[in-house]
């Protein structure tokens, strides 16, 4: 799909803000629609892993992206249960929650709405639309993975940020496009951000005759 739609994006408390950067860029650059709500503690991890530092009584998260982009983001306090993601009828094409820490990851799974991102995510449930929910936390824990089991069987991806390595990565810019790619891949949006897997030749044939020692 190439279409521009309406996305809503939850950046919690687990580490990994890099990845829920990268995808709000390259959603407002794809021509896309965000609505962003980003909970105390992610603006804490944003300062401690990003070194961005925010007022936390009015965080400029628009202030993140690109002059050129922000016409297209909508930043909403995580206590504005009455913003458009809370309501079924606002046309929410997706709901993302990347990173998701494992708290948040927990209350969506039990139906838990404590806040707009929560609240949003609830609503992507309820009215079958895609949430994918972007774990970043090792090792699990019986209760992690339950939950993780719950969202699934309700319908949410499970998406961990797990980054591959086959694509031979060369730096951590690398390593996180692999993982907003595969975002990407589940919301139907088209990204060049990684080079897609394709069968290796065949491997150089020994230069040992059978049978010989090297």
């Amino acid at each position: 799909m190439n279409e521009t739609r309406t996305f809503a994006l939850g950046w919690s408390g687990g580490s990994g803000i890099a990845y829920g950067m990268r995808l709000l860029e390259v959603l407002l650059a794809g021509g896309h629609t965000v609505h962003l709500v980003a909970s105390p503690a992610a603006l804490r991890v944003l300062r401690h892993e990003a070194g961005v530092e925010l007022d936390p009584a009015r965080p400029d998260l628009a202030g993140l992206v690109r002059p050129e982009l922000r016409a297209r983001l909508h930043v909403h306090d995580p206590a504005a249960v009455e913003a458009a993601p809370s309501s079924g009828s606002a046309a929410i094409a997706a709901v993302i929650l990347c990173p998701c820490s494992m708290g948040t990851l927990a209350r969506v799974a039990h139906g838990f709405s404590s806040n707009l991102l929560e609240r949003a995510a609830d609503v992507a449930l309820k009215e079958g639309r895609p949430l994918i929910v972007v774990p970043r936390e090792t090792p699990l824990s019986p209760l992690h993975l339950r939950n993780m089991l719950s969202l699934a069987e309700s319908g949410a991806v499970v998406l961990p940020a797990m980054p591959g390595f086959y694509h031979r990565p060369q730096s951590v810019q690398d390593l996180v496009d692999f993982v907003v790619a595969k975002v990407l891949d589940r919301l139907g949006v088209a990204s060049p951000l990684i080079r897609r897997w394709a069968t290796p030749p065949a491997p150089p044939a020994s230069p040992w005759h059978e049978g010989e020692e090297p």
